[in-house]
């Protein structure tokens, strides 16, 4: 993307003037994107941006700028305006000769989807439609949508970090509405992964959408959501989002600095349950927060931030770990070129356990079983929660039974960390997800076994 030759100017250039620090970030990623509504084609587009962005560090002040242009003249003008803008002062430079780093991309992708061309890409769309209005004739409305996307990245820096890497995400998507005595009710399910087209021939977008339609057409029978206190069994890889949101912000060492989370000076204190282990892993092959490096060059890593309940660590990008005199964890991401590397999660899951997922439930009197959580609202620096449950069950004597609708399930993560009791053998990774952070938005994955917590606030219409 850049050669070497002009990086190490590059660098020089913005280290001159005795920055602590230098870094040049280059991207270029193209996306094609397809939407079907109704049987249209709404969109149906391409695109690509290219550019690099230059981040200078003098003691407590970072300098930034980012251009679209790669040529040289450009680059090192970019690197100046950072440089001034880190108020770089002492004499000298600090540059380390660029040593590549090799890491091993956990994905490996077969067809890359520029190869395909876009009238297959419109046929699976309508495959879906025809698939979920075939569910039954109460489904009124499909939407479905096709994205697939390509970036690649480089990475060098005065630390001598010469990185690069090539990620490829390709994702589909199903909405429907059905509509009955209850009104109009919705259903979606999405797919997606960091492979390339081959993601369709182990992954069939009818019986994708199929389930999409199913959801919508069993929530017109569903009761109103009951409200109160009661036992909640999350089924797997639907309430990974809960724990991404409400426990996974709070361990992302930059908010744990600010004094923004309540784990905050809690290393090696019981935070949870000793069932729970959380994990953060850049590294799981295909999913959709994997890659080969963080946006700062670093490999990717597995890690461990919650064990048997004991908090362990937090996730690390480069300048915090700097501070710290400690590695960084290769949590250092950003949405584009255009913007700065912040902590960021990749795919975060709670660790499988011992029990049977059925046996779960028939320990369960009472309760509700929450299939899928939805979007909802979260305090980060609290961890207080409201989800939407968008696929929920009561159990009654031990059995899953009536679907329910228009519920919440209200809380706070930490102390849900601590009321679970069971963890089945059933883990399962989410849908694919995209997080927001500070105006950036990055790719992530989630995922849980079965679990079952007891103390959780469900908020329903129900009279």
């Amino acid at each position: 993307m850049i050669d070497q030759t002009t990086l190490e100017k590059v660098l020089a250039t913005a280290s001159a003037a005795g920055a602590d620090f230098a870094e040049v970030f280059a991207e270029d990623r193209t996306a094609t994107s397809a939407m079907l509504d109704d049987g249209r084609v709404e969109e149906l587009s391409s695109s690509r941006d290219r550019g690099a962005g230059i981040r200078v560090v003098v003691g407590e002040t970072t300098g930034f700028a980012h251009t679209a242009d790669l040529s040289e003249g450009s680059l090192l003008a970019a690197a100046a305006t950072a440089a001034a803008g880190a108020r770089a002062a002492g004499p000298g430079s600090r540059v380390q000769a660029l040593d590549r780093v090799d890491a091993p991309n956990p994905s490996v992708v077969s067809t890359y989807p520029e190869e395909i061309d876009k009238a297959t890409k419109v046929a699976l769309l309508r495959r879906a439609e025809d698939a979920a209005r075939a569910e039954d004739s109460s489904v009124t409305q499909v939407s479905a949508r096709y994205a697939d996307s390509r970036r690649r990245i480089q990475v060098a820096n005065t630390d001598g970090v010469l990185a690069t890497d090539d990620q490829v995400r390709t994702l589909f998507s199903v909405s429907t509405v059905a509509t009955g005595d209850t009104g109009m009710q919705t259903g979606r399910e999405s797919m997606g992964h960091t492979v390339g087209f081959e993601l369709f021939d182990t992954h069939d977008v009818a019986d994708l959408a199929s389930r999409a339609a199913r959801r919508a057409i069993t929530k017109l029978g569903a009761r109103p959501a009951p409200s109160g206190e009661m036992t909640v069994v999350i089924g797997p890889g639907g309430g990974g989002v809960m724990f991404h949101e409400a426990c996974g912000h709070g361990l992302e060492a930059d908010l744990v600095g600010k004094g923004a989370s309540v784990f905050a000076g809690r290393i090696g204190e019981q935070v949870a349950s000793p069932l729970v282990t959380l994990v953060d892993d850049g590294t799981m092959p295909g999913e959709w927060g994997a890659g080969a490096i963080d946006d700062e060059g670093r490999p990717r890593r597995r890690n461990v931030l919650i064990e048997n309940g004991i908090l362990v660590d937090y996730m690390w990008d480069g300048l915090r770990a700097r501070e710290k005199g400690r590695p960084s964890s290769g949590n250092g991401r950003r949405q584009s070129y255009a913007h700065l590397p912040m902590v960021r999660m990749t795919n975060t899951y709670l660790l499988g356990g011992e029990s049977d997922p059925a046996d779960i439930v028939a320990d369960t009197e009472s309760g509700v079983y929450v299939a899928h959580l939805g979007g909802g609202q979260v305090n980060t620096a609290t961890g207080d929660f409201v989800f939407g449950m968008t696929e929920a069950y009561l159990i009654e004597g031990g059995r899953i039974t009536e679907p329910i609708r228009e519920g919440n399930l209200i809380g706070n993560g930490p102390a849900v960390l601590t009321r679970i009791d069971a963890v089945g053998n059933d883990f399962a990774m989410g849908s694919p997800g995209t997080c927001g952070k500070d105006g950036q938005g990055v790719a992530v994955g989630d995922g849980v076994p079965t679990l079952r917590a007891h103390g959780l606030t469900i908020g329903g219409t129900a009279a």
